[in-house]
């Protein structure tokens, strides 16, 4: 892949509304799965679990494709990263597979998204429920030190077909020894449904909650009163998801009402 020149100093082209930048890492969770580093212009903010447009070409416009990612990092971490699937005849990710270091990106100056956690009500527990690359603005958000002072529990379940695609997973491990003084627990719930044997659960998340399988994982109820419930990944569970929730009388934040649960909408 062609580069532009001088990527890496988040420079801003005049009238542009994306700056340059620079691959700093890549990793390949498996042939189709992957988290790259970027450099970060220092005027670029985001609140945990935001996503930001990133842009894939030579710059002049025409060969220009853009999708949008979640910040995987840290509001305050000094570089970018995203994690990605690799979409066989995408348009994006065919020019996403041959990205290398030092390669460069182009990322929209602003960042959009409601899936954060000023967005809800305040409550006991937090569950992230996520399947696929629907873990990094999670990971975004477990990488915030407050969200770790505001719950007294966060539940992170993340599915995925195969156990390999379980992003992140030594980070979820090692997250709430890292933080010290964190008033939160963290349970980690992984999710293969693909792999006979490769985690205590195979089935879907909705269904794991409809029988109440993941509660009794969790050790915590869910409820109206004390939970909060933020969801990301595939359309379908979303949808179902919303649906099951809603049942019980949760609701996303409308008109300056916060609400108990949160949807991640770009997908």
């Amino acid at each position: 892949m062609s580069t532009i020149s001088e990527p890496g100093s988040g420079s801003v082209e005049p009238e542009r509304k994306w700056t340059i930048e620079q691959v700093l890492s890549i990793r390949h969770w498996t042939p189709t799965l992957l988290s790259f580093c970027t450099t970060r212009n220092p005027d670029f903010h985001f609140k945990p679990g935001h996503y930001a447009r990133l842009g894939l070409g030579d710059g002049h416009g025409d060969d220009m494709v853009w999708r949008a990612y979640s910040m995987v990092s840290a509001a305050d971490d000094d570089t970018l990263e995203f994690v990605a699937v690799l979409i066989p005849g995408g348009a994006f990710s065919e020019k996403l597979a041959q990205l290398k270091v030092g390669d460069a990106i182009q990322v929209d100056k602003l960042s959009f998204g409601f899936l954060t956690v000023d967005q809800l009500a305040p409550g006991k527990d937090l569950w992230l429920l996520s399947s696929g690359t629907g873990l990094g603005p999670f990971v975004s958000i477990l990488r915030d030190p407050p969200v770790w002072q505001a719950f007294e529990k966060l539940i992170v379940v993340h599915s995925v077909r195969r156990a390999a695609e379980l992003t992140y997973r030594d980070e979820m491990a090692a997250l709430s020894h890292a933080l010290s003084g964190a008033k939160a627990q963290l349970c980690y719930i992984p999710i293969v449904t693909r792999e006979p044997g490769s985690s205590e659960f195979s089935a879907r998340i909705p269904q794991l909650i409809s029988d109440g399988r993941l509660e009794r994982a969790a050790g915590t109820s869910l409820s109206l009163a004390e939970s909060r419930v933020m969801v990301c990944g595939n359309p379908e569970m979303a949808r179902e998801l919303r649906q099951l929730l809603s049942s019980r009388g949760f609701a996303t934040t409308r008109r300056g009402v916060l609400g108990q649960m949160a949807f991640e909408k770009y997908w």
